[in-house]
């Protein structure tokens, strides 16, 4: 009798795993489908992955050194040994590509987990709590959003100083206001549902409720909104580091590059083509995959 519980247990168990496991397999499918269907945001999305691929295994790739300087192979054209060609310094300019993706992914990243929770935080309790607490923190950030965010995070950069750190809490300061809006305004449409009114009656107090219950269904929208935002922020880092006000030199931020390659974009026209070609790509492969990520997260996208 005991052999025969213990079976019917453990063939419980396994009727019990198989419709999760085919539940897993079935939202994979469809999650297949959806990207099949659009094969733009697919793009955006390897563009992406190999970026990050590339700023991982960097040392690998590159066969000089991003700083090693040697002034008889100056301003080299593409070719040989040199697949970008060289700078004034004679650096290698593939090499120093690569390991401008480090940056640029460093200051996307760092970006995204300053303005991600900041403007959940701010546009949730403002959607949430209203009267007071929704007109100062929209007033703050409609100042904010009066500013074009270059213009702001010039201002800010000039207040603190040139440099690759202060140049990302600029653009962090700049970026966290469309977050907010965007997740007050879900907010508003789930304060008054049926679940939040229980929750309520439960005695749940507004903080517990606001990170329990709005939180998770503001993230998808937020997390799209990030994707989508980040071809932004490596725009504005592009034109800090361009007009000197953000990673300083020899750093080879793409910005930097364009920077000083300008001198000799009649003569070395890869001096300043190969850099923005790589932010015109990358920009674009973030925008693409923000609106695939838009239409994976939605539910009425099916």
């Amino acid at each position: 009798m005991k052999i025969s519980g213990k079976s019917a247990t453990l063939s419980g168990q396994t009727t019990m795993t198989k419709p999760g496991s085919e539940g897993r397999f079935a939202n994979l499918l469809r999650l297949g489908r959806r990207m099949r269907r659009n094969p733009l945001s697919t793009a955006g999305a390897f563009v992406v992955l190999a970026l990050t691929l590339i700023a991982i295994c960097a040392p690998l790739i590159v066969r000089h050194s991003p700083f090693q300087q040697d002034l008889s192979s100056a301003l080299r054209p593409p070719g040989g040994d040199s697949w970008f060609g060289t700078d004034e310094y004679g650096r290698d300019v593939f090499s120093r590509l690569v390991y401008g993706a480090r940056i640029t992914l460093y200051i996307v990243g760092l970006v995204t987990i300053i303005v991600g929770p900041v403007g959940l935080a701010v546009g949730t309790a403002a959607g949430y709590f209203r009267g007071w607490v929704d007109t100062v923190f929209m007033r703050i950030t409609d100042i904010f959003i009066s500013f074009p965010s270059l213009v702001l995070a010039l201002a800010f950069v000039a207040a603190l100083g040139p440099g690759l750190e202060h140049a990302v809490l600029a653009i962090a300061l700049t970026s966290w206001p469309p977050i907010a809006r965007l997740a007050r305004a879900e907010t508003l449409s789930l304060r008054n549902a049926d679940f939040i009114s229980a929750v309520k009656l439960q005695g749940a107090s507004p903080i517990r409720i606001l990170v329990r219950h709005i939180w998770p269904l503001c993230l998808s929208s937020v997390i799209v909104r990030l994707t989508m935002n980040m071809a932004t922020v490596i725009l504005t880092a592009a034109g800090l580091g361009f007009l000197g006000l953000g990673a300083q030199a020899p750093s080879p931020e793409w910005g930097t590059m364009i920077s000083a390659g300008r001198r000799y974009m009649i003569e070395c026209w890869w001096l300043v083509t190969v850099p923005g070609a790589a932010i015109m790509i990358v920009s674009l492969a973030f925008n693409l995959l923000g609106d695939g990520l838009r239409d994976l997260l939605d539910p009425r996208s099916e």
